[in-house]
């Protein structure tokens, strides 16, 4: 069986372009991608939080799974990188982008819960794990990707990969799975 995504979101080879020009080299992975997708369009009237928002191609494999009443806000450090999401995908009014670190957004974040948060930076999956899996609606998913061996992963990380996989199958109030699949994921569901 041939896993490759067949369907990618429109602009995907514009956000693609962006980012090789900007020397940006941490994409989304396709089939990574393809979940995202999926699990969006799963939530109808869905609130996702996409924490790294890169140049934008999570975000743009979000936006082409949610319906028209569902709502992403997508948080990056990097304003450079960010712009470019901004550029290609800010007329899409169910798209808010947040400029700031992750983890103060974390902090302060006062609203209603999320029914899909993709982690895709070190706040929400290797530091501020509690607040962020407290922000997962009952029902809702977290899912965090990265956790095969990367190019360009500090020394050491190995270790600190284990203790958050450890962490999160020990919970008691989230589902987990792992998936040995794109560049590594788990998927965790909030049991009600």
């Amino acid at each position: 069986m041939d896993d490759t995504p067949h369907q990618l979101p429109s602009t995907l080879p514009a956000l693609r372009a962006k980012a090789a020009d900007a020397g940006f080299a941490m994409p989304c992975e396709d089939r990574t991608g393809s979940l995202l997708t999926a699990l969006a369009a799963a939530r109808p009237s869905g609130r996702v939080l996409e924490l790294g928002t890169g140049v934008g191609e999570g975000t743009a494999w979000l936006l082409s799974g949610m319906d028209p009443a569902s709502r992403v806000t997508s948080v990056e450090l990097d304003p450079t990188v960010q712009a470019i999401a901004r550029e290609q995908l800010g007329a899409d009014p169910r798209v808010t982008f947040v400029c700031g670190d992750g983890g103060t957004w974390l902090e302060e974040y006062d609203g209603p819960p999320f029914d899909l948060v993709f982690a895709d930076t070190w706040p929400g999956k290797f530091t501020h794990l509690d607040r962020v899996l407290e922000l997962v609606a009952p029902g809702g998913t977290y899912l965090i990707d990265d956790l095969l061996p990367q190019p360009g992963w500090p020394e050491g990380h190995q270790p600190s990969v284990e203790r958050l996989l450890a962490e999160l199958e020990g919970r008691k109030d989230f589902r987990c799975v792992r998936l040995a699949w794109a560049s590594g994921l788990l998927m965790a569901v909030r049991t009600g």
